[in-house]
């Protein structure tokens, strides 16, 4: 209902502007026919692992009672935002690649800008290392404080709140008039290549969009980091050997997707990246 909602507002502004482009095509990564199919049967590999990977993770946290925790709650949301982000993303990608046209619509465009540029993650993250501090730092007070009721408020709230983030910066971009060329240097529709096709500049959406991402990116990154410190300071007092391993092993997977996933935010999206090649940007957002 969401996806129709919307989709069916980026389609009124398109036509009730005056902006002639009505589809856009997604560049891609160039080659020959084989090539084209060689990176088909790659990226399908990898996106049919990684959605078994994150379904098996789901459907653990869905049917497995011991771990019905609002420990676990937070992964299983995480889980179902990976598969989302390949939905949205790689899916299309697939399918240009063995398309000759690689064409997609003006609103469909827009809404994978729109779904695809979602910092849930982040949140989650965030709500992720806050219970892992409960865990180390407040054992006795764990069962009080983190309730299946405060864990689900939290996540709703990472939902709706990120819904109403990018809802009106992808309005205002879609509002832009485009009247050509329509070619996207890129395997997706994300802000720079759709910035560059615009033929009016537009500064002030472009300052809005980065320093909303910075914001939410670096702040987030900054209590991730406070938390680790705590975390840290609070292991190396504790006396056991054993229990200092069995802490930093929980947080280590934690603490490593933490790394990988904010270096590539803050690669793509914490500064404008309109002077960096296409290919630069590509990478970027594929990894």
């Amino acid at each position: 209902m969401v996806f129709s909602v919307f989709s069916a507002a980026l389609a009124f502004v398109n036509t009730s502007e005056t902006s002639s482009v009505t589809h856009f095509i997604l560049f891609g990564f160039p080659g020959c026919q084989e090539m084209q199919i060689f990176l088909f049967s790659l990226f399908f590999g990898v996106c049919i692992f990684t959605i078994m990977g994150n379904g098996t993770i789901a459907c653990a946290v869905k049917w497995y009672q011991r771990i019905h925790t609002p420990m676990y709650t937070p992964p299983g949301n995480f889980t179902f935002l990976e598969i989302w982000y390949i939905t949205v993303s790689v899916s299309g990608m697939l399918v240009n690649f063995l398309s000759e046209t690689k064409t997609i619509s003006f609103a469909a465009c827009f809404l994978q800008f729109y779904f695809f540029t979602y910092t849930t993650e982040v949140y989650f993250l965030c709500i992720m290392v806050y219970d892992q501090y409960l865990a180390i730092c407040c054992p006795l007070h764990y069962p009080t404080v983190m309730t299946p009721r405060l864990c689900y408020i939290s996540m709703s709230l990472c939902w709706v709140f990120e819904f109403l983030s990018y809802s009106v910066s992808t309005v205002q971009l879609s509002q832009l008039p485009f009247h050509g060329p329509n070619v996207i240097n890129h395997f997706m529709c994300d802000m720079d290549p759709l910035m560059a096709l615009s033929c009016a500049p537009a500064p002030i959406i472009e300052i809005i969009f980065y320093t909303l991402n910075s914001l939410i990116i670096i702040l987030t990154l900054l209590y991730i980091l406070g938390s680790y410190t705590l975390l840290l300071i609070a292991v190396l007092k504790v006396p056991s050997a054993a229990s200092q391993k069995k802490a930093f092993s929980t947080c280590g997977s934690h603490l490593t997707m933490v790394c990988l996933f904010f270096g590539a935010l803050l690669a793509m999206y914490a500064s404008p990246t309109s002077d960096n090649p296409a290919a630069f940007q590509k990478i970027m957002t594929l990894f």
